[in-house]
Parts: C-alpha cells; structure tokens; sequence
C-alpha cells in the first residue's frame, strides 16, 4: 500500500521535522509512504478575498498535477466529516479493498481549492478548530499510524 501525503509548503521548524520522520520510520513497516511538497503562494497582506480564492486556485493546480489517477483522495479541511480513531482505521482497511493508493491532501495557510475537494473522494476534518498546515502533517501521520497499529490488532497507547 502506498500512503501519498501532498502538503502546500515546507517544514521549516526541526521539531516538526523530527516528528514527520519519526512517523514516517514507523510507518514504514506498513505502507510506502511519499511525501510531496507543493510550494505555497505568497499572500499579500490585506489581501482581498478575490486574491486569496486566486492564490488557493494556484495552490490547487499545483496538487492536482501530484495526484495520481489511481489514488483514493482524502481532502483535510474544516468541513469534512470527523472520525474516529478506529473509523479511520476502518475507513483505510475498506479503501485498501478498492486501490493500494491513497492521497491525503493538506493545503495551505487560506486551506484548499474547491477544484481540490472536487477531486477528493472523502473531505476529513480532525477538527472544528484551525491548525497550522506543519502540525497538521505530524498529527496526519501519527493518526495514520495508529490506524495500522489498529488495523493489525497491535497495542499503541490511548
């Protein structure tokens, strides 16, 4: 199984980069897993909603060239729906019956393009709050994580 992450932006903190490669050293006993960074746009301050739809459009295309036909495509954006731990682990075992690739995707500080969640299969939000897109990845991957752990009837801690 191949476990795509396209992500709007570089990780600049050392702390966040830890973390993504610690997850990503687990994971490896499990799945491919393919990191792709897309650059981000620069937003003007002030910038009017008109300009912030233009830079989100920019920032789509960018992740649409990235994804791959094949793949089952989660959008992670405020509005999706929320899941269980377990419910996602459930959600990857039932995708895994139909593809061995999926794409989940992170946009940018102004969020995703409507062309992007078009495209998506599934919008998954981990909550009602605002993160920072460089967190999101780490707390993406460990979520991934414990849904193998899950899925493969191994202990990991509440």
């Amino acid at each position: 199984m191949n476990i795509n992450i396209i992500a709007v932006g570089k990780i600049k903190e050392k702390y966040f980069i830890s973390a993504i490669d610690e997850y990503a050293k687990r994971l490896s006993r499990f799945v491919k897993l393919n990191i792709i960074e897309v650059p981000d746009e620069k937003i003007p301050d002030n910038a009017s909603k008109k300009e912030e739809e233009i830079i989100k459009d920019k920032e789509g295309q960018k992740i649409l060239s990235k994804i791959n036909q094949n793949s089952f495509v989660i959008a992670l954006c405020v509005e999706g729906s929320q899941l269980t731990s377990e419910e996602l682990a459930s959600k990857i075992t039932n995708i895994s019956m139909t593809t061995s690739n999926i794409t989940f995707i992170i946009g940018g500080s102004l969020g995703l393009s409507e062309q992007v969640k078009a495209r998506s299969s599934l919008r998954l939000s981990f909550s009602k709050m605002t993160f920072p897109h460089q967190l999101m990845r780490v707390v993406l991957l460990e979520q991934v994580y414990r849904a193998f752990k899950i899925n493969n009837n191994e202990t990991y801690h509440k």
